[in-house]
């Protein structure tokens, strides 16, 4: 191999350890190849995730009292969610899992809309060309897919949008995951794709999945660059993505971003995390918390007080209020709703069936 050919593919790897600014107790651990976010970008990555999380026990507790059918927490990738989300323009979009609830209202959606999904009224309560986030995909990788193609047709037509695909380190194993990056690559869509590995795809851990060194090497094969960053350091997370939204923008294609993070609570509500891993190991993670690592420097600094956090996490407290009270409220459910949506001019098997349904319920007859 010449040293051009060695320039070239280093080029594409990923470094040997997660890219971070900030250390677990908090302390400044500059990157030469990562620019420190600004102050007030670091409080608003602080308020956001403490919102985020006061947002993801809430919904858990919502599943208990039965408000919603499943719940898969995020608490733990408070600084993957939150990071990434910051660090998008208005114009860009965010192409989700059933795990990134936390990430889609960050992004502005209203968080009952969001949680209609996992509620079970509707496959997607908000408007995805008003909020720029399309449905949470629930099925693994198939949201992959849909970013490298909506990628591709904005850069087709001349605009300037840049797509984030939120994916777990079990969507890696899918062939669709093989295909969207593949695609991506080859027709350098404006696309990122955010692993965050978080352990676990279920009870299967990444070393059942792959025998990779990580999971950002995957990106080498297909010829797209690769970042490995501490995915429980909101302050990298949202630095590398913030250089892959301008890469992708500026025409250079897509980036594999692996954030290393771990899945706190069970994979949903339905899942006994006991019985694949250990408490220790839990423990172990929670010490590298991404709120507290963050509010330890933010408070060293000086730019977090006592005053400012109680508000802060009045504010968070108050949004949990709010969505207990409009999510402990019964919704009225159309049966007609099954049929809108579905095609811009309903076919004519369609409008029978909505005919004779509509008949029945008049009727009464329920048989």
């Amino acid at each position: 191999m010449t040293t051009t050919e060695r320039t070239a593919a280093s080029f594409f790897l990923p470094s040997d350890e997660p890219l971070g600014l900030i250390t677990a107790d908090g302390t400044l651990a500059p990157d030469p190849a990562l620019p420190m976010p600004a102050d007030d970008v670091l409080l608003r990555l602080y308020s956001a995730m403490v919102s985020g999380r006061r947002f993801d026990t809430q919904a858990t507790a919502l599943t208990k009292q039965g408000r919603l059918a499943v719940y898969p927490s995020a608490r733990g990738q408070e600084a993957g969610e939150i990071g990434s989300i910051l660090a998008l323009r208005p114009q860009d979009w965010l192409f989700p899992t059933y795990r990134d609830s936390m990430a889609v209202v960050a992004r502005g959606v209203d968080p009952v809309e969001v949680l209609t999904l996992l509620r079970g009224d509707w496959h997607c309560g908000y408007d995805p060309n008003r909020t720029h986030v399309a449905p949470q995909c629930t099925p693994l990788a198939t949201n992959t897919l849909h970013a490298v193609g909506f990628g591709h047709a904005a850069k087709l037509k001349g605009e300037d949008t840049v797509a984030l695909v939120l994916l777990g380190d079990g969507a890696t194993s899918e062939g669709d995951t093989h295909e969207a990056l593949n695609f991506a690559a080859v027709w350098k869509s404006p696309v990122l794709f955010l692993v965050q590995n978080n352990g676990y795809a279920i009870s299967v851990p990444l070393a059942k999945q792959t025998a990779a060194p990580s999971l950002a090497y995957k990106g080498v094969g297909y010829g797209m660059p690769s970042v490995l960053v501490d995915g429980n350091d909101a302050a990298a997370v949202h630095a590398v993505v913030e250089q892959a939204v301008a890469r992708a923008s500026a025409g250079e294609g897509p980036t594999l971003i692996e954030a290393v993070t771990y899945r706190v609570e069970s994979h949903t509500n339905a899942d006994d995390a006991t019985r694949y891993r250990d408490r220790a190991e839990v423990e172990a993670w929670l010490t590298r918390d991404p709120i507290a690592r963050l509010e330890r420097h933010l408070v060293d600094r000086g730019l977090l007080d006592d005053a400012a956090r109680e508000e802060i996490a009045a504010r968070a407290e108050a949004e949990a209020a709010a969505l207990r009270e409009r999510m402990n409220v019964d919704t009225v459910l159309d049966p007609a709703e099954l049929f809108r949506h579905v095609y811009a001019e309903p076919t004519a098997a369609l409008r029978s069936q909505a005919e004779n349904l509509s008949a029945e319920i008049a009727s009464g007859d329920d048989e």
